[in-house]
């Protein structure tokens, strides 16, 4: 029996929720708003604020101790210094949870959790570099006939080679790259 227990074990092992939770506040010191579903954002509400508020200490100790907890030193860094000057005359109440609907697919009930006082043109910053990657775009022209010929597959492959000369459109496209080196 669970008798005693408060906080939500949101169906997962303590080492899947601690890194989750940690996961999530990296985003949210990233993003300063993230959207996600309610329970959670209710649980990530006090643990966020209990990093702000051992980051107002400003120890080395401090650091170390959430460093621990993120694993990113950026983050950790963007906490020690722009939230807690951005915070220092705020007692509490660093975090905004909102209720956001509900999600499409299972009807999840969604909640949007921000930094009070947040930077609006935080949101999507450093989400990875922008590369611009060139596709080509074939049109393959169809014979308009009576009576549809069928073909093997061998066949239309061998067509397609020939084609690639004619009808060929090149498009550009930017694709957010993420950065997957540590």
């Amino acid at each position: 029996m669970r008798h005693g227990f408060r906080k939500r074990t949101l169906n997962k092992k303590i080492a899947h929720r601690r890194a989750m939770f940690a996961n999530l506040a990296n985003a949210l010191i990233k993003h300063e708003q993230i959207k996600t579903t309610l329970p959670k954002a209710k649980e990530l509400s006090p643990i966020f604020e209990k990093l702000i508020t051992k980051a107002e200490d400003g120890t080395l100790h401090a650091r170390r101790q959430l460093l621990a907890f993120l694993r990113e030193e950026k983050m950790v860094e963007k906490l020690m210094t722009t939230l807690v000057k951005r915070y220092e005359k705020r007692n509490g109440g660093y975090v905004r949870v909102l209720k956001a609907g509900f999600r499409f697919g299972d009807s999840a009930p969604l909640a949007i959790v921000e930094l009070v006082d947040r930077d609006v043109n935080a949101k999507g910053q450093d989400s990875g570099k922008i590369v611009e990657v060139e596709t080509t775009e074939e049109k393959v022209e169809e014979k308009k006939s009576a009576k549809p010929e069928l073909k093997s597959r061998k066949s239309h492959v061998e067509n397609a080679g020939k084609i690639t000369g004619a009808g060929v459109a090149k498009k550009t496209t930017a694709i957010r790259k993420t950065n997957t080196s540590v």
